[in-house]
C-alpha cells in the first residue's frame, strides 16, 4: 500500500503526538530524539536565529517542521516525499510569509544530527536527496565522533571537528560558529 501526503495528514489528525515523515509512499514514524541529539539541535537553531533574526534573513526551523518536497516520477507514478530534517534554515525571499502548513520548498540548509539510535548511511542518503532537489548546503552533526560535516551537492564533503570554526559563506554570509560551541556544555 502506497500512501500519499493526505493520509499522513489525516494520521497526525488522530495521532498528533507522532511526529512522522512520508518516504516514497510509506508512513515513517519518528521516534524521539535523545536528549544529546536534541540538546545540540536546539543549540545550533538558537546561534543560527540570532543570525537570521536580527537581519530578517529568512527562517529557522526544528525538527517538526515538515517539508514537501518536489514530485519524484517513476514511469506513470507520481509521489510525493514529506521530510523534516532536524534544523533547516529557509531564505526569506523563498519564504515571505510563514504557512500554517507544511511547505512546498526545499529548505537552502537541512541539518541532521545523529541520534543514538541512527545509522550514518541512511542519514547521508537523505541530506544527498535535499542538494539533489534544490538544498544549497547540508550538515550532518555526529555527536558520537565530534564531527560536523558540511556537503554540497557535486563536492566532497567536508569533516569539521573541534578547533574549526563553521561558516556558510553562500547562505549566511558573516556567520561564524566553533564547532566546540555546538557540544552540551558540563555543569561542575
Amino acid at each position: 500500500m502506497s500512501f500519499a501526503i493526505t493520509d499522513l495528514e489525516q494520521l497526525q489528525t488522530e495521532h498528533p503526538e507522532w511526529q512522522m515523515e512520508l518516504v516514497e509512499g510509506k508512513i515513517i514514524v519518528m521516534g524521539p530524539s535523545d536528549y544529546e541529539s536534541e540538546e545540540i539541535g536546539t543549540r545550533l537553531s538558537t546561534f543560527l536565529n540570532i543570525w537570521v533574526m536580527s537581519r530578517k534573513l529568512g527562517r529557522v526551523t526544528g525538527s517538526s517542521a515538515g517539508f514537501i518536497l518536489p514530485k519524484i516520477e517513476e514511469g506513470d507514478l507520481e509521489r510525493r516525499n514529506l521530510r523534516a530534517p532536524d534544523v533547516s534554515f529557509v531564505r526569506a525571499d523563498r519564504l515571505k510569509k510563514t504557512k500554517r502548513d507544511f511547505v512546498e520548498l526545499v529548505p537552502d540548509l537541512m541539518v541532521e544530527i545523529k541520534s543514538k539510535s541512527d545509522r550514518i548511511k541512511p542519514l547521508e542518503e537523505k541530506i544527498e536527496l535535499f542538494l539533489q532537489l534544490g538544498s544549497t548546503v547540508g550538515i550532518l552533526i555526529d555527536p558520537d565522533k565530534l564531527t560536523v560535516t558540511v556537503y554540497r551537492l557535486n563536492q566532497a564533503p567536508v569533516v569539521m571537528q573541534n578547533g574549526d570554526t563553521l561558516t556558510l559563506p553562500d547562505l549566511l554570509p558573516g556567520w561564524e560558529l566553533a564547532v566546540s560551541e555546538l557540544w552540551p556544555p558540563e555543569f561542575e
